[in-house]
């Protein structure tokens, strides 16, 4: 009897959450448009509000993550990452097609089309591995989201940096690394990740989040060391590349440590009793007939039509998107931003944002975790904090003080990863896990809402109008007036989005109060057994 892998064991459900990191490692891709924007604007003589109508086209592509979410109950974990592979193999490599120059700039429409195709490839890896690691780890819903969530935010900063490192930073280049690697992470993915029964011990998950956690703090410290040490030789950047890929495969340690753990102890009739838990589970979670007949509440396990009669929902949603379609336009806009206000690279901003939201969405998941265990703190009043921030950082880019758009990408980049890290626990703890992966991707429509309404529309029309025309065709602008408006805009959405999510934490009390008393009582019940 060899080493056991199988999704039914212990060692086999954290090689799954092992392989879920790798697919959010490359599935932020929807957010790295600013490093070969220029390109495509150049290539195809586009003024601004063409380029951001561009982008828009890119996030619409989450709007088709309905799909996804409706798969998800219908369809295995492996197929759903199959389908986001080639769609983003097909939707990326075609415009890496275009700006490498191997074929003839195609068609306004169809460059529509396959950015469509990009951004939906993300929807479809995001929701197999959120909603799966999600039922495997639902004791720890916080620390998990925030791991997932970060390396998202993380892996802007990791294309970025590696395609600098190699490739000089080269749009097209850039492109294909985009088409090339989430292919072949998913196909890897899609041999380990599987929905598996959950543990019995909150506790030694935790020990192994903090492991992940840790590991993840690493690299995005290492990635912002490469940042801001200035130009690197040709030996020094491939050292780089090469030490990054070794960090991001060390997680694979954990499910390597169990798989030997669980065979030393191979002769113990209780060494992995995760499947006969099983159906306990599925028996739990089966609604009974007193909940049935009468609607739920929030707390309880939703359809997506119950959820979407509810308050709390709207809300949610709403608050939701003053909070990621400000913070997506900035992302989609960085690279006019930086050039607007004289800067030369512009991909330290992108970088700078990626590093910093990664930091929002991992430490955002423990901490508010941290205080519901405490005290049952809502997750909402996090979402709050994050959104009255994410305003003072626009108003002090709209100054355009010396540094700010420094500051500001740092400040936009954690809270912008608050705001995704903490919406997702919550709204599976208010509407339940059952049809979470429909429920996921609704509120996800905000990117491309937020998208068309902050930077299609408001930073597209915007910037034309302060914008001059350039010979051949497209626009440019210079200055701290080029955006100003728009920062102030995007400042009063954000204070909106405060007072929905302070109403959000005040309605909630109740739920999190129960989870905290709940999960309390468990702890009471786990020490006296352990004494025992």
């Amino acid at each position: 009897m060899g080493l056991n892998f199988s999704p039914a064991s212990t060692a086999g459900k954290w090689l799954g959450l092992v392989a879920a990191v790798w697919v959010q490692s490359i599935s932020g891709n929807n957010y790295t448009f600013s490093n070969y924007s220029d390109a495509l604007k150049t290539l195809m003589a586009l003024t601004q509000l063409q380029l951001n109508s561009l982008s828009v086209a890119k996030d619409v592509g989450k709007a088709f993550g309905l799909l996804a979410g409706l798969a998800s109950d219908h369809i295995s974990t492996p197929v759903i990452l199959l389908i986001g592979a080639i769609e983003g193999f097909i939707g990326y490599g075609a415009q890496w097609l275009v700006v490498s120059r191997r074929i003839q700039p195609l068609p306004y429409w169809a460059m529509c089309i396959f950015l469509c195709m990009g951004g939906n490839s993300t929807t479809w890896m995001n929701t197999a591995v959120l909603v799966t690691c999600l039922r495997n780890f639902r004791k720890n819903r916080g620390p998990v989201t925030g791991i997932l969530k970060g390396y998202i935010g993380l892996s802007t900063a990791i294309f970025t940096d590696l395609c600098s490192a190699l490739f000089a930073s080269d749009p097209a280049k850039f492109l294909l690394m985009l088409a090339i690697i989430p292919f072949v992470v998913c196909l890897t993915a899609v041999v380990f990740l599987r929905e598996a029964a959950p543990s019995s011990s909150k506790t030694q998950e935790t020990k192994y989040f903090t492991v992940i956690n840790a590991i993840s703090v690493i690299i995005a410290l290492y990635l912002l060391g490469f940042d801001i040490s200035g130009t690197h030789s040709i030996l020094f950047s491939q050292t780089f590349a090469v030490i990054l890929i070794i960090l991001l495969l060390s997680p694979v340690s954990i499910p390597i440590h169990l798989a030997v753990q669980n065979f030393l102890r191979s002769s113990s009739p209780s060494t992995d009793t995760e499947r006969n838990e099983r159906e306990a589970l599925l028996i739990k979670d089966a609604p009974d007939d007193v909940t049935a007949a009468r609607p739920p509440t929030i707390g309880e396990e939703h359809t997506v039509v119950e959820a979407l009669q509810t308050l709390d929902f709207w809300i949610l949603f709403t608050s939701f998107l003053c909070g990621v379609g400000t913070g997506l336009t900035v992302m989609n806009n960085l690279g006019q931003m930086g050039l607007a206000m004289g800067y030369s690279n512009v991909s330290i901003f992108v970088s700078l944002t990626s590093i910093w939201g990664f930091f929002g969405r991992i430490f955002s998941g423990s901490l508010s975790e941290f205080f519901i265990n405490r005290g049952g703190t809502p997750r909402p009043v996090w979402n709050a904090a994050s959104q009255i921030l994410m305003a003072l950082g626009y108003i002090l880019m709209a100054l355009a003080l010396p540094g700010s758009l420094y500051i500001g990408s740092i400040v936009v980049g954690i809270c912008y990863g608050f705001r995704l890290a903490i919406t997702v626990p919550t709204a599976s703890e208010l509407f339940g896990l059952r049809y979470y992966g429909l429920i996921y991707n609704i509120l996800i429509l905000n990117l491309p809402l937020g998208s068309f309404l902050f930077s299609g529309l408001l930073a597209g029309f915007l910037y034309d109008a302060q914008a001059t025309q350039i010979a051949g065709g497209g626009n440019t602008c210079f200055g701290a007036h080029c955006y100003r408006l728009v920062y102030v805009v995007m400042a009063i959405a954000c204070v909106v989005g405060f007072g929905l999510d302070v109403l959000l934490s005040i309605r909630t009390k109740g739920v999190y109060r129960r989870i905290y008393e709940e999960r309390s009582q468990k702890e009471v019940v786990e020490v006296s057994e352990s004494r025992d």
